[in-house]
């Protein structure tokens, strides 16, 4: 890149020097440090900028005229606007620095909040996507997290309703209050119970409310599944249900009690019900939330998950996840408009 602008600066002397004396090309040089600064930090532009203002004096000398007033006025402009380009260039540097350090301290603290699920944990092979619809985002309103407790694997995956800093405040509310609780021996019930009541108790807190604040929910579906037993223990809180990939076909594991989405303890009590479905070896289990369904094209057709699942199995989770990425993607032409989710689980043998 770098040889670009001296190359500009040697034809653009030469050609000084070879024209007519009633053409003038030196003004031009300026575009020699204008074009460096767009590619290079202050010194180098700086460097390019001292070499342009040389080589309009080399070129006024040459011809004699560097002493007269127009010409001398040239190369003091060449050097102010030169200098000035420099001066940028520091300050839009600095900012970069700046910018690159927030960057990484909100690249960290995204993953603090959505920590990546485990590739293997117990019986389960895991595979998981996350898109969130804020450009150079990494969360947003959606949520999942695993736990283990001494038999089982618990996961959660959630959708809370809004968008923006208010939805990522609930979002990481939920995943605190399940990663604190979640390893405990206590029934899935009494889990999504507590799941409710922590997101409950946060809006009556005194605190300053962004527009919204207080009137979101969260749509959720918390999972056991046992080691020893071929099932998956199901509490739905108003979530899409989840999808079994098995011999049979896809099934969706839509219960009989879906509860209400947590947040709303206060509209019913005592509501949550676990339902059993069979999850054995070699089944898959996919987790998703509703940006990927209500996710639509340029003619607004949702995305055909259902149908998008058969014959995608029998290359493991991470394989299911990256198809269903790919065609989600290709769906939507690139253009994510909501936040979207994908867990796929496999059950495997326990190694004794």
């Amino acid at each position: 890149m770098v040889v670009i602008p001296l190359l500009v600066i040697g034809l653009i002397t030469l050609g000084d020097v070879l024209a007519p004396a009633n053409v003038r090309l030196s003004p031009l040089l300026i575009a020699a440090p204008a074009m460096t600064a767009s590619f290079a930090g202050p010194v180098l532009t700086a460097c390019v900028g001292l070499l342009a203002v040389v080589a309009q004096i080399a070129a006024n000398a040459s011809e004699g005229f560097l002493g007269l007033p127009g010409r001398l006025t040239e190369v003091i402009t060449l050097a102010l606007v030169s200098a000035m380009i420099v001066l940028f260039r520091a300050v839009l540097d600095r900012h970069m620095r700046e910018l690159n350090r927030v960057r990484a301290v909100a690249d960290v603290a995204q993953r603090v909040l959505l920590r990546p699920l485990p590739v293997r944990v117990g019986p389960l092979l895991i595979a998981s996507v996350y898109l969130a619809a804020e450009p150079g985002a990494e969360i947003g309103g959606d949520l999942y997290a695993a736990a283990r407790t001494s038999n089982a694997t618990r996961l959660i995956i959630g959708d809370v309703r809004g968008s923006g800093l208010t939805a990522v405040a609930d979002a990481s509310l939920v995943l605190g209050a399940f990663r604190a609780i979640a390893h405990w021996p206590v029934p899935l019930t009494d889990l999504a119970s507590h799941l409710d009541t922590a997101l409950s108790a946060e809006r009556t807190e005194p605190r300053d409310k962004e527009p919204g604040a207080g009137e979101s929910f969260v749509t959720a579906a918390v999972l056991e599944i046992p080691d020893d037993r071929p099932v998956v223990r199901l509490v739905n809180c108003g979530h899409p249900p989840p999808l079994l990939l098995c011999d049979s076909g896809v099934k969706a594991l839509e219960g009989q009690a879906p509860a209400l989405p947590l947040g709303l303890g206060h509209l019913a009590a005592g509501r949550y019900h676990t339902e059993d479905f069979p999850f054995d070896e070699g089944d898959q289990l996919l987790l998703y939330t509703d940006g990927v369904v209500e996710a639509r094209n340029s003619e607004g057709a949702f995305f055909p998950l259902a149908e998008r699942l058969p014959g995608a199995d029998g290359g493991g989770p991470q394989y299911l996840v990256d198809r269903l990425h790919r065609d989600l993607l290709s769906h939507t032409g690139g253009h994510q408009g909501d936040d979207a989710a994908l867990v796929v689980l496999e059950r495997h043998r326990v190694e004794r």
